[in-house]
């Protein structure tokens, strides 16, 4: 990907009407620190041309200034924006952290720290890395999964010089994206950020449906010659470390059913955590005499049209397919015993402007500075608010006071949506803190249940007869269709295949079933050169991209590789007690934040209770705790027989 300096290729003739039309619809607050960049001058991060803060995840193009300062401020950009791709250069291309930080926090209104500033200096790729070590020797390594963490570890082991084979169950790239199919598909994270920062993407929407996503990955693995390294329709059984050998055995079941065995220096599981779907014990649920079908696998020939359809569920996917189901069925059902909170999402299938798009390809300053924006916003912005306060005095409400504002301001969109259903703001408003579940993005969910095709039950389906759904209660509805949109069993880390590591240690046992954990999310103690992508503890419960999560934990794996390969080391494997003493600290720091708030459930933990899938830290702690790996973490096997 290009840096923030580069401009279009001699040969590729720009479009100024277009460039226009980008800069008079594009984000103020990411002009005015191109503006900034381009031109050197100070006045641009004051007033009168500063930003007002915006209202919730809206974008704030305006900046909620007055038309002439806009209209200022975009004729300004876009002369110096003409004048950079006619031979200008920038006058400050390579601003301190500290003031990357400053300029951000001018950006969104709101005080961003400091350190933050090293994380905006990597994504916009301000630093340049040390080329990898060349293997002494030949290594080879084996990637279990062609979903994003696959295409990730993939590409980037190939352009170590490391050969290495992918092993995917689908009979295509995308992992999840390529399994979820239902409709209303799409991610909850906004595009520029669910992008891999090796490989842009021209988006057509702020928050693109699976089937540009999916295209998206495809072409991404395509482009970087994964197809030749790649076997579909490959399930992964069993992974077994030979001492004797220092090096994996495979055990996987080919396209033909047959078994195959395949040996590697090097593991990357890239299975992730929503991999395994939660399929809930209903009784009667296998005589149900309709069509039963979950979220996660939905069949192309589906109709829903004119038909009874029930819903279990009411978490992110339910939350994206029932809006896009119910105008086209006859009677829709919803069966939720929990009740979830839901920010309002004003971008919801808006499209990008034609003209932002251009803007978004030519000027990669802007598109940086505007990704920067979406990430404080989408990521890191709430984290502060959600540590449990001990001394507030309504623990049941919220953890804290700018929580209970949360609530409160949540608690009147809710209101405001259901607008004469008022009936309905017991069976959906949470008791819980705002923040103690995923926070889920409205894409109309309140409005539908407003529809008169449209029947909430805020209870458990507990039996099924026949066609007829019966909930607690004794209340019941016939069906059609049953729709399980029950999410995963995301506690249940590498559950697809069993791992068996050095001594006979089995993973599974190890963890004692469903009590991960991993080091860094990495590495596991007595698995020598077995790396763990999405693995325990690193998706982000406050909001964040899980391509950049993938993005940090491959760029440390690699660098654990890159000090093997230095010492001409055969194995590595983080030590027992760095293992033990990071998950301490991780249980240590959850139990501070709103996911360990009593009495709410969550997919997050365990059935012990124990946070299990997300990170405690701020992006940017843990984007700064993988950038390195610190040899004294390891132990290191440097010959065969040592």
């Amino acid at each position: 990907m290009e840096k923030i300096t580069d401009r279009p290729s001699a040969d590729t003739a720009v479009d100024l009407v277009r460039l226009r039309a980008g800069v008079d619809q594009g984000n103020i607050p990411s002009l005015l620190m191109c503006l900034y960049q381009m031109t050197g001058e100070a006045k641009w991060l004051a007033e009168p041309f500063v930003p007002r803060r915006g209202k919730g995840l809206d974008d704030n193009d305006s900046a909620g200034l007055p038309e002439d300062i806009q209209q200022q401020i975009r004729d300004a950009a876009y002369d110096a924006i003409v004048g950079w791709l006619n031979g200008r250069d920038f006058v400050l291309p390579r601003p301190g952290n500290a003031e990357l930080a400053r300029m951000l926090s001018i950006a969104m209104v709101e005080d961003v720290p400091p350190e933050y500033g090293d994380v905006v200096a990597s994504a916009m790729r301000l630093e340049d890395e040390m080329p990898a070590p060349v293997p002494p020797r030949p290594l080879s390594a084996i990637v279990i999964g062609a979903g994003v963490s696959g295409i990730c570890a993939a590409i980037n082991l190939a352009a170590m010089g490391i050969d290495c084979r992918i092993f995917e169950k689908n009979t295509q790239f995308g992992g999840t994206w390529w399994e979820n199919r239902y409709p209303g598909c799409g991610v909850d994270t906004p595009n520029l950020t669910y992008t891999f920062s090796f490989r842009g993407a021209d988006w057509s929407k702020y928050f693109p449906l699976r089937d540009e996503i999916s295209s998206y990955l495809v072409d991404t693995a395509r482009e970087h010659g994964l197809e030749g390294r790649v076997s579909f329709e490959t399930s992964v059984q069993k992974a077994e470390w030979i001492e004797s050998e220092n090096r994996w055995k495979v055990t996987v079941t080919n396209k033909g059913g047959q078994t195959e065995y395949h040996h590697a220096d090097i593991i990357f599981s890239a299975v992730g955590i929503l991999n395994t779907p939660l399929v809930p014990k209903i009784p009667g649920l296998e005589g149900f005499t309709g069509r039963v079908v979950h979220t996660s696998d939905w069949p192309e020939d589906l109709d829903v049209s004119g038909k009874r359809v029930a819903v279990v569920g009411n978490g992110a996917s339910a939350m994206q397919v029932v809006p896009a189901i119910a105008g086209s069925v006859a009677e829709l059902t919803i069966f939720a015993r929990s009740k979830q909170w839901a920010a309002p999402f004003p971008q919801f299938r808006k499209p990008v402007p034609e003209g932002v798009r251009y803007l978004l390809q030519v000027v990669p300053l802007y598109r940086a500075w505007y990704e920067q924006r979406l990430s404080w916003t989408f990521n890191d912005r709430v984290h502060g608010t959600l540590f449990r306060d001990p001394d507030w005095h309504d623990p049941a409400r919220a953890v804290n006071a700018i929580n209970d504002g949360h609530r409160e301001y949540f608690t009147r969109y809710v209101m405001d949506e259901l607008g004469d259903r008022q009936d309905l703001l017991p069976h959906v408003l949470p008791d819980y803190p705002p923040f103690a579940k995923r926070m889920l993005l409205d894409n109309g969910w309140y409005r539908t249940l407003r529809r008169d095709n449209v029947r909430l039950i805020p209870e458990r389906l507990a039996e099924i007869q026949g066609d007829r759904l019966v909930a607690d209660s004794g209340e019941g509805v016939s069906a059609d269709i049953l729709i399980l949109a029950t999410g995963f069993q995301a506690a249940n880390v590498l559950g697809s295949y069993e791992v068996v590591g050095r001594g006979g240690r089995v993973l599974s046992d190890f963890w004692d079933g469903d009590n991960a954990a991993a080091y860094l999310g990495t590495v596991v103690a007595g698995f020598p050169n077995f790396f763990i992508l999405l693995g325990p503890n690193v998706g982000a419960g406050h909001g964040g991209s899980m391509i950049r999560s993938i993005e940090n934990q491959t760029h440390y794996a690699l660098r654990i590789v890159e000090e093997m390969i230095r010492q001409n080391a055969a194995a590595v494997e983080v030590k027992e007690q760095v293992y033990a003493d990071y998950s301490d600290r991780v249980d240590a720091a959850h139990e501070k934040l709103v996911w360990t708030h009593p009495g709410t459930e969550n997919w997050y933990r365990n059935t012990r209770g124990r946070i299990v899938a997300i990170t405690p830290w701020r992006n940017d702690a843990f984007w700064r705790m993988t950038r390195k790996a610190d040899p004294a973490d390891f132990l290191f096997k440097h010959t065969v027989n040592s």
